[in-house]
């Protein structure tokens, strides 16, 4: 095999360990439901009702998104922070209206709340005999439509009532259009014998109602990181969210994951809780979005720091293959732990342990005149410390019979910390 054939190889191997970022995923099922195979049924409604936003946004933020307001949607569960106090002050907008599915249950939007940024969707389910898992095939959401508008499914979060019976859930949307009077909700439906086929439903909708824009301008700020650019373009805060919108020119961002959330957000010198991040590539490059929380009313400074982002740390160092101890080595101000070497029919496995924040590069074992250099890695676990960090267990295959004397590391991806500052000025 050649050097080139050896690096593609390695490349593969590199991508093919890539997660899925969340909102690719998203745009992929939009694709998919123009072409999908009729046989395939949808996700189960359960895994609906514990899914949260599935904006790439990685959505562990959301927990407004577990309650609901009945001051103005009727619903009887309560709202926490800022979805909270908006319903409490009136902005949202009621619908009421009533579908029945094809399987008999009945499907009532409650209401929307809409913005510059999202369109959230509240609603309720409802079957006296009980909802059933296959209860999902019946509502897959897609997107809304209407004049001028094609608003993606973002993701979504229910509750189930304790009897069964009843659905109240939350979908998230992109925001419709300012002109669209009267939107269309597009869903996949189960019909039997391993068939689906796209439904729609329509309701009413006033765009005077949608909450006005606070903050939308741009920003053009640039950072470097170690093997890059991050540029900030625009900020749009709306009464839900606050968006930051930029491009990534960053050669190992995608080595770690979660590096977005190394970006603050401080509004009167306080950060703003993170909602979720994510990121898409393109032929035009990688774009990304940071969403935070809503602003304070009475704003008098914005500031971005890039607190921690991934970056990269040039070792060449050598750790003799002996040196099993239990106890952490240093690997450029990380710690690395080697637990066990062993052959076996895949060739030398050798099992270590780092934080999760930490990747190896160019890593191989043997001699200047017998190398041979990483072939897999397989086995990855994850684990949570008692002082709440989280250790990352794998094994590196080598494919090579011969026992060698030292494991070497090229480098290591990590999250490091810039603490550059990017003044936000309030117009």
């Amino acid at each position: 095999m050649t050097n080139i054939e050896k690096r593609l190889e390695d490349e593969k191997k590199r991508i093919d360990a890539i997660e899925t970022p969340l909102e690719l995923e998203v745009r992929l099922r939009k694709a998919l439901d123009t072409t999908r195979n009729p046989s395939r049924r949808p996700v189960i409604w359960k895994t609906l009702t514990v899914a949260m936003l599935l904006f790439l946004f990685v959505g562990y933020h959301f927990n407004a998104f577990a309650y609901y307001g009945k001051q103005i949607l009727g619903f009887d569960d309560l709202i926490t922070g800022t979805l909270k106090d908006l319903n409490n002050a009136g902005k949202g907008q009621r619908i009421e209206k009533s579908f029945m599915l094809d399987d008999e249950t009945k499907l009532t939007i409650n209401g929307v709340m809409t913005d510059a940024n999202r369109m959230i969707v509240y609603y309720t389910v409802t079957d006296p005999n009980g909802l059933q898992d296959t209860f999902s095939d019946s509502f897959n959401p897609n997107k809304i439509t209407g004049m001028f508008t094609s608003s993606n499914f973002e993701g979504s979060n229910g509750q189930i009532s304790d009897d069964g019976t009843e659905l109240k859930g939350m979908m998230d949307f992109e925001p419709p259009s300012p002109f669209a009077k009267k939107l269309t909700l597009h869903y996949w439906q189960y019909i039997g014998n391993n068939q689906m086929q796209q439904e729609k439903i329509s309701f009413t909708y006033d765009p005077n109602k949608a909450m006005q824009t606070e903050i939308k301008q741009s920003i053009n700020k640039t950072v470097k990181v170690d093997k890059g650019t991050i540029h900030f373009d625009s900020i749009v805060a709306s009464p839900t969210l606050t968006v930051i919108k930029g491009s990534l020119k960053v050669e190992n961002f995608d080595r770690l994951d979660l590096a977005l959330h190394g970006i603050e957000l401080l509004a009167n010198g306080k950060s703003v809780e993170i909602k979720g991040s994510g990121s898409r590539s393109s032929l035009k490059g990688s774009k990304f979005e940071v969403r935070f929380d809503a602003l304070p009313t009475n704003l008098d400074s914005l500031e971005l720091i890039v607190k921690e982002f991934v970056g990269y740390k040039k070792l060449n160092q050598t750790i003799a293959l002996d040196y099993i101890t239990g106890e952490a080595i240093d690997i450029g101000g990380a710690e690395l732990w080697m637990k066990t070497v062993t052959l076996t029919s895949k060739g030398i496995e050798i099992k270590i342990a780092t934080e999760d924040t930490v990747l190896l590069d160019k890593v191989s074992i043997g001699e200047q005149s017998n190398i041979t250099p990483l072939e897999t890695t397989i086995n990855q676990q994850d684990s949570k410390e008692e002082d709440g960090k989280i250790i990352k267990e794998r094994t590196l295959v080598f494919d090579t019979t011969e026992m060698p004397e030292h494991l070497k590391i090229g480098g290591i991806h990590y999250m490091k910390k810039y603490d550059k500052k990017v003044q936000i000025p309030i117009k």
